[in-house]
């Protein structure tokens, strides 16, 4: 015959079980959380010169003056889309279609004034759609707008001494197949001056 204090034992066992198990169910849910199956990964990000437009580099020297004219510079991003729950695969519903991007500059001493210390803030158009597979994409990273503003039109005529160094972070904003919002963002060194033209 079972005594009390044994079974009052099994039963503190029993609810310590209990507890550990209700724990790790909280957590898995925690991870779970989101709209979309899967999330965004970016495995790089890159900009070329609008004056070198095909030599891409993972720190953009930006010219602000290019033979007496500007010209935008594009920006080229490799992505995939990678499954929250790495035991469910993903299938064609959670492909991811990009529509938009925002590109915002800063610059690491803290002067952000847009206008006056970084170019404006700008949203852009991009369409192109991300499965498990990288899938590489091009965009304008520095507008032509930009050059002809401040800060970015004071630079010219610096035979680049005189320059501004930001960090872009590119933000690109799609949805899955099945409308759910899926956003990721990347950064990269943007370096503004009156470069030195290329040579014909």
């Amino acid at each position: 015959m079972l005594n009390a204090r044994f079974i009052r034992q099994i039963a503190a066992a029993f609810a310590v079980a209990v507890l550990v198990g209700l724990t790790g169910a909280s957590c898995g849910s925690a991870v779970k959380e989101g709209r979309g199956s899967g999330f965004l990964v970016i495995d790089l990000l890159e900009g070329a010169s609008g004056a070198e437009d095909d030599e891409f580099a993972t720190e953009l020297s930006s010219d602000v003056l290019t033979n007496g004219g500007v010209i935008e510079d594009i920006g080229r991003v490799r992505m995939r889309l990678v499954p929250k729950d790495v035991t469910q695969p993903l299938s064609t519903n959670n492909d991811v279609t990009v529509t938009r991007y925002r590109v915002s500059f800063r610059r690491s001493d803290g002067r952000n004034r847009q206008g006056v210390d970084v170019p404006y803030t700008f949203d852009g158009g991009v369409t192109f759609t991300i499965g498990e597979q990288p899938v590489e994409a091009t965009f304008v990273i520095v507008r032509v707008q930009a050059k002809v503003e401040s800060p970015l039109i004071e630079l010219r005529g610096g035979g680049g001494a005189l320059a501004i160094s930001t960090l872009a972070d590119v933000t690109f904003y799609g949805k899955d197949q099945t409308g759910r919002d899926v956003t990721v963002t990347g950064t990269i060194s943007v370096n503004f001056a009156d470069w030195v033209d290329p040579e014909d």
